[in-house]
């Protein structure tokens, strides 16, 4: 067992998956299928969010008391988590000039935004790996966050960092980038099932890894909502689902912290052994005791196989089909890629 979801609380922390789960894919139907929707999702809430972290950080230099036991300030003070919230909503924006054909949205330059900011958010998280394996050593050991969440780092963090960076290299077809016929949504045919597949197995294991006390919901309830979502009524849509319901998880993050921290709801992976308080919430700031590294690796290992195993079918296909990957779509003719551009309009 990858989590503790056992016990006294285990009921509270299976429905505080369903909540994020339910909510997250709710949400993303809200934000894609209206302009109305959209605009509030990422404009007007990350703007008053905006305003709310520079009165906060402000009034923390200042000393203010209020301040200084936010939540927020306390609990989600590394840049990591800031960088992923403005990169993803930079995304979601970028995604609805697309759609829209809002502005630069309309031209072929900028088709390959997609990408980009996708490889940008891929890069953040490889940096954080990368963070890890340093503090951590290759060997294996703890390090204390800026949060107060002990991670435990090694090679696996080095060996999923360069899956990461692989990962990037398993998004094809960069121009081949279109509108839904009802405009709700942007589609990327060629971003096929195999990407997806080598994508999450990546992306639960830096969450596992670098967010111990986060992946319960990060890395399985956020991953799986957009992945469900594109599975059955949204082919094609799935790298748009990823950034809505990413952005709008670390807009919730960032001012509810003690939701996965502090809470009858929190979950923590099996590596950190028993750190419980008296009353039956989890306290990340206790030194864990125990570390599973087998697990850790494992995964690890399975992260770099699946994404080489995905590039070289990239590979292969492209070769046969005599084409750059990158400029081309390469899997027209596929299932799934076929499904997804009978949506375009």
């Amino acid at each position: 067992m990858l989590f503790q979801v056992y016990g006294a609380l285990s009921a509270w922390k299976l429905l505080g998956w369903l909540l994020v789960f339910c909510g997250l894919i709710l949400l993303n139907e809200f934000a894609r299928r209206t302009k109305a929707g959209g605009i509030t999702m990422f404009f007007v809430i990350p703007g008053a969010l905006t305003i709310f972290f520079i009165v906060l950080y402000i009034a923390a230099a200042k000393g203010a008391n209020w301040a200084l036991t936010n939540d927020t300030y306390v609990h989600m003070n590394s840049w990591f988590h800031y960088a992923k919230l403005y990169a993803a909503t930079i995304g979601c924006i970028g995604f609805m000039m697309l759609k829209y054909g809002w502005g630069i949205g309309k031209k072929d330059w900028f088709k390959p935004w997609p990408f980009i900011i996708v490889a940008i958010n891929i890069l953040i998280a490889v940096a954080s790996d990368f963070e890890s394996a340093i503090k951590g050593g290759l060997a294996g050991g703890w390090w204390l966050s800026s949060e107060g969440v002990w991670v435990y780092g090694g090679w696996w963090n080095l060996l999923n960092g360069i899956a990461g960076i692989i990962n990037i290299f398993c998004m094809t077809g960069w121009w081949g980038i279109y509108s839904s016929k009802k405009k709700d949504d942007m589609l990327w045919p060629d971003m096929t099932w195999m990407f997806i597949l080598a994508y999450d197995v990546w992306n639960f294991e830096y969450t596992y890894l670098n967010l111990p006390t986060h992946s319960w919901y990060c890395g399985l309830a956020l991953l799986l909502a957009p992945t469900f979502a594109a599975a059955l009524w949204n082919k094609g849509g799935w790298i748009q689902n990823r950034a809505n319901t990413l952005a709008m998880w670390c807009m919730f993050a960032q001012i509810f912290p003690l939701f996965q921290d502090a809470s009858k709801f929190s979950v923590l992976p099996v590596v950190y052994g028993d750190t419980y308080d008296a009353i039956g919430y989890m306290d990340a700031s206790i030194m864990p005791t125990t570390a599973n590294p087998v697990a850790q690796g494992v995964i690890a290992i399975a992260a770099l196989a699946v994404n080489v195993l995905v590039f070289a079918f990239i590979l292969k296909r492209a070769k046969a089909l005599g084409v750059n990957p990158y400029k081309n779509e390469i899997w027209k003719g596929t299932k799934d890629y076929d499904e997804a551009y009978a949506r375009i309009g």
